[in-house]
Parts: C-alpha cells; structure tokens; sequence
C-alpha cells in the first residue's frame, strides 16, 4: 500500500464560518478539520497510518478533528476476505490498538476519530466501531454501528445513540456507513444536540450515488453539518463531502482518489439556521408547541411529545460542558 502521506495525498480546502459567537456559557470558535478519503490501511501495518496522520497534521497544523472512513484499520485479507479480516483484528474495545491510537491522538495533539474498527465484546460478538479521541490521549467516545448493511454484514448491532462534546467547538454525533439510510439515526442525533454528524463510509457499490443524496437531505431535514468520509479505491468509491446545515455542499471529492477534505466551519450556524429557518424559511425544530396534542408514531409504538420535540430537548443536551459524552440506547432509555 502506498503511503497516504503529503506526497501523494491530494488537498481540497474550504472554510465556511461566521464569527464566533456564546453557546451555553462558552466562546465557540470554528472547527478545522481534515476528512481523509484514504484506502484501507492493513491492520498489522499501525506504523504506516501513524506516519501518514504524522505527515497530515505536519502539513496542516491547523487541523483540529481528523476524520478516516469506516473499516480504515482493517483493510480485507488476500485470503478470506472481510470475514477473515474481522476474525483477525478484533480487539476488545480498550485493546492494545485502543492505546496506541489513544497515544498517538495525545501526541500529536489533535482529535481523531481513525475510522471504525472490529471490536470484539465480551461475549465474543464483534462490532463494528468507531472510537473518538482527545488531544490529551484518552479515548472520550464510542460508537458501535446499529444497522450493519444486512444480510452481507455480520456484525452485531450496537444499540446505543452517542454525541460527544468538543469544548470550545460544539457537539458531534456518530453515524456508520448504513446508519444513514435510516432517518431516525441522525433525527436522533440532532435532538440529542448533535451539530455535526461525522458518517464514517466504506462504499465500494453503485449506491453510493444515493448516499451522497442522503447527506444533503439528512443535513437539511435536521438542520446539521454532514461530513460523509468515504474509502478511496480499490475499497470505495469515494466521493467524500461535506455538507452544511442547508444543504449546500461545502467540499466534495470528486472521484475515488486518495484526497483530504481540508474544512473550516462554525457548527454555531446550526444555532442560526434553526433560529432563522433554512432558506430563511423553516424551523422544524420549533414545530411543535407543548400544548398540541402529543403525535401518535404507531410504527415505533410511541409518539412525539411536543415538549420534547425541539433540538436540544434531548439527554444532557447543553453543549456548555459535562457531560462530555452523551449515549441513549436505541430502546429507549439512556
């Protein structure tokens, strides 16, 4: 595998942002990041992914949150394919991979959510998982893929919605892959405060026309960032992009090349654009008033209260500090 260091990594830059503005108490400031369309990288080769992120944050020192698409640690085996590479590199959650990545994010000192790797659970099932970490080295999140792409997925589904906190930038929630072909993942994600929602994706089929439709709906039906980070070729199909709360697409990779999104935004827009409506128009989120009569939602066996319904209502939803992670299980409770 060639290195995805500067040398042959191509760079896309947008910047995107208003001034900064108070959320909950603090100073917000905008967020630099780099979405890396990259290939799978061998799970046994740690040394080259740690050289090229090196070279990355050398080359953008700027950067802040660096993301890398699904299954980026656990690139197929020439024998046995996926299923060989999920037997062979799944670790337990704080594994030995866990700590490298958790010391390499503290060492270069930025966050890094480095794609999604097998996790093996303590009953043997193994989920897919995306682990986020802080430029002091601790691992602050995770997240395990709550709808594999059946039945040519395996994995067991996780069953726990998960945002997370970045102090002085604003909220961001996790997604993989499938996950956003179900429009309750990032409905949820937003009302639990989400203002990015990060879509790690390993597409390598024909639908990824679609999932780049996706991101621009999902973004504009909940009024939130998307960043869809997608695998380079051979492994996917590429097309990375990120998407502001109205649905302008913000920076995109036009085909399957290795190349970095490198972007600049304010996730205070998602405040704006909710107050002001999308388009100038419309505010979903303050649809509902907390006298209508609470919506009936037959297929889920529960309802929408509308005194809940706005973003923001959801667990913990303050971004203005602890708790800096936020999970509420798939069934209900948090």
């Amino acid at each position: 595998m060639k290195s995805l260091g500067v040398d042959n990594q191509k760079f896309i830059k947008q910047t995107s942002f208003n001034e900064s503005d108070p959320q909950g108490g603090l100073m917000r400031q905008p967020l630099p990041m780099a979405l890396v369309q990259a290939p799978a990288c061998p799970g046994s080769d740690f040394a080259e992914f740690s050289s090229s992120l090196e070279q990355l944050v050398r080359t953008s020192p700027h950067v802040s949150l660096v993301v890398y698409p699904e299954l980026h640690l656990c690139a197929d085996l020439p024998v046995g394919g996926a299923a060989a590479a999920m037997e062979a590199t799944a670790e337990p959650l704080d594994g030995p991979r866990d700590r490298a990545l958790a010391e390499l994010a503290g060492d270069l000192g930025i966050w890094l959510a480095p794609g999604t790797v097998y996790e093996r659970g303590a009953d043997n099932e193994i989920f897919n998982t995306v682990s986020v970490y802080s430029p002091q080295g601790r691992r602050i999140a995770y997240y395990r893929k709550i709808f594999p792409w059946r039945p040519y997925e395996t994995t067991t589904p996780g069953s726990q919605f998960v945002v997370f906190d970045m102090a002085g930038f604003g909220r961001v929630g996790l997604s993989i892959c499938y996950d956003a072909w179900f429009p309750e993942h990032a409905r949820h994600l937003a009302w639990m405060g989400a203002e990015l929602v990060l879509n790690l994706v390993r597409t390598p089929t024909v639908d990824r026309a679609q999932e780049t439709v996706l991101a621009r709906a999902t973004a504009i039906t909940n009024q939130v960032f998307i960043g869809s980070v997608n695998a380079a070729g051979p492994d996917g199909l590429g097309r990375s992009l990120l998407v502001d709360p109205e649905g302008s697409v913000l920076s995109e990779a036009r085909g399957d090349e290795s190349v970095v999104l490198d972007a600049t935004v304010d996730l205070a827009e998602v405040t704006k654009v909710r107050e002001y409506g999308t388009a100038g128009l419309n505010r979903m989120w303050s649809q509902f008033h907390p006298e209508d009569t609470p919506l009936s939602l037959p297929l889920y066996g529960g309802q929408i209260t509308p005194g809940t319904w706005n973003s923001g209502h959801g667990p913990h939803a303050s971004t203005s500090g602890a708790p800096a992670v936020v999970a509420v299980s798939a069934e209900g409770s948090s």
